[in-house]
């Protein structure tokens, strides 16, 4: 492990200068540039102490970074059906709801359409890949066909139709799905 050059990566991270890491930490700033370049290795001690004053514990700052997923395929989505209101809900980011954003791959049948929704915080996104939908926001009603998009706030009750079916990706942020 570059020990070094991690602390300094917090460091930035938190907008401190070498100087004010050293201040805070009790140490002089040539320590600091020199733990940064590698060119000395502090004490378990004097370590603790900087990562204290990083605000990271040390057994956060030995962690191995974790590799997150970044691509995901079929087989790593999540499908539901809905035979009585004929949809079919694919989560295409595994355990999204525990994210800011939660996507979704929505496909309506002929006369399909989703559950309708109850007003809530946050945004709601969506991108029609096939056919065309009619977005239901309250009172008031919007089309969209294939290449459209839509954007809204769902502060009034809210669902999607299809009279012919489509396929699209909806994003709800925060998760709703």
């Amino acid at each position: 492990m570059d020990i070094g050059s991690k602390i300094k990566e917090l460091r930035v991270v938190k907008g401190l200068t070498q100087e004010e890491l050293a201040d805070r930490a009790e140490l002089s700033k040539g320590f600091i540039s020199q733990v940064e370049r590698d060119l000395t290795s502090p004490s378990i001690a004097t370590l603790s102490d900087i990562l204290q004053c990083l605000g990271v514990s040390v057994a956060e700052f030995f962690a191995e970074d974790s590799d997150d997923q970044v691509v995901f395929k079929d087989e790593d989505y999540f499908e539901k059906i809905d035979s009585d209101l004929k949809n079919t809900v694919e989560w295409i980011i595994p355990n999204a709801q525990k994210n800011i954003m939660e996507p979704i791959r929505l496909t309506l049948a002929a006369g399909g359409q989703t559950y309708p929704d109850t007003p809530h915080e946050g945004e709601e996104f969506g991108y029609v890949i096939k056919g065309e939908i009619t977005i239901h926001i309250g009172k008031k009603t919007h089309a969209a066909k294939a290449g459209e998009s839509f954007y809204y706030t769902p502060e009034k009750k809210h669902h999607i139709s299809s009279k012919k079916g489509a396929k699209l990706i909806w994003v709800s942020s925060p998760p709703s799905f």
